[in-house]
């Protein structure tokens, strides 16, 4: 059995009884019911395959989550399990917010991770326009990074000449923690009022507010892990400086494309970014934006 997706069969594993893909399919579909229920974007959610994402609980110490695009297998501690036993995830309704926000995180890096392998099993179709946006901000934006070398001194930094797939991850890791950071917001300012931040009203006031905040105080960073196993042996993660941060251009395109933002809050995030104390452009090559 598999699942055809905008043209492509992705076949389970083939030692997979039908009981275990089933349970498969019923976590999948419990997973896009609350989320909507909770409001949350699942747009981009529904484009992947039940069967693309191999999903795995462990007790997990220096990460929150794992998510190994090679092999497309999520790794979420287990606490994020029903009742610990490390089956199936809990209802998001009994997540916190914190864990809602991990699993957005990783499962944004498995959407990235579907997109590039349906573009490499049918490079006959048109790409994802959201796929095409991040190969050209891969080189661009995150060929060329600042690096903060030491966390303690953020104002020294150090240029990078990036690999590609050190560049992707760059991307990768500076995407989702945007996504999260907003997903995270999102159920901040809306809880227990019922209001959406969709909406004009204090809500989506107060998530503008935040985002204008979060810009200023240069959050959005990613981080990769060098190649050089002589630099990994002294950091494990280089984290990116603040102007090799997030570009509004990027910003805009999840927003509109991943969140699902309305055209209203789209339009009111517009100057929320600023490059004002930057020392050099924000988007390198990629031009003003």
């Amino acid at each position: 059995m598999g699942f055809l997706i905008s043209g492509l069969l992705f076949v389970p594993n083939a030692g997979m009884a039908e009981d275990s893909l089933s349970s498969v399919d019923r976590m999948w579909h419990q997973l896009l019911g609350e989320a909507n229920a909770l409001r949350l974007p699942t747009k981009f959610l529904h484009a992947i395959p039940p069967s693309f994402i191999q999903f795995e609980f462990d007790d997990l110490h220096s990460y929150a989550a794992e998510y190994h695009p090679g092999e497309h297998r999520m790794v979420l501690n287990r606490a994020l399990s029903f009742n610990g036993a490390g089956a199936t995830l809990r209802p998001l309704s009994r997540l916190t917010h914190a864990q809602i926000v991990t699993l957005y995180h990783e499962l944004f890096h498995a959407y990235l991770d579907y997109l590039v392998t349906a573009a490499e099993t049918s490079p006959e179709t048109i790409w994802d326009p959201l796929l095409t946006f991040a190969r050209v901000q891969q080189g661009c934006h995150y060929g060329a990074v600042l690096i903060t070398p030491v966390a303690q001194r953020k104002g020294d930094t150090e240029e990078r000449f990036l690999s590609d797939r050190e560049s992707w991850e760059a991307l990768n890791e500076t995407w989702a923690v945007f996504i999260g950071w907003a997903v995270w917001n999102q159920l901040e300012v809306a809880s227990g009022v019922e209001r959406s931040i969709q909406k004009s009203g204090k809500s989506q006031d107060e998530w503008v507010r935040r985002l204008k905040k979060a810009d200023r105080e240069r959050i959005f960073l990613g981080y990769y892990e060098p190649e050089d196993s002589g630099e990994r042996a002294v950091a494990r993660k280089r984290y990116l400086a603040p102007t090799s941060r997030l570009s509004e251009r990027e910003a805009t395109m999840l927003m509109k494309d991943v969140l699902e933002f309305s055209p209203t809050l789209l339009a009111r995030t517009r100057g929320a970014f600023s490059s004002i104390g930057d020392v050099s452009p924000r988007d390198g090559t990629c031009g003003s934006g």
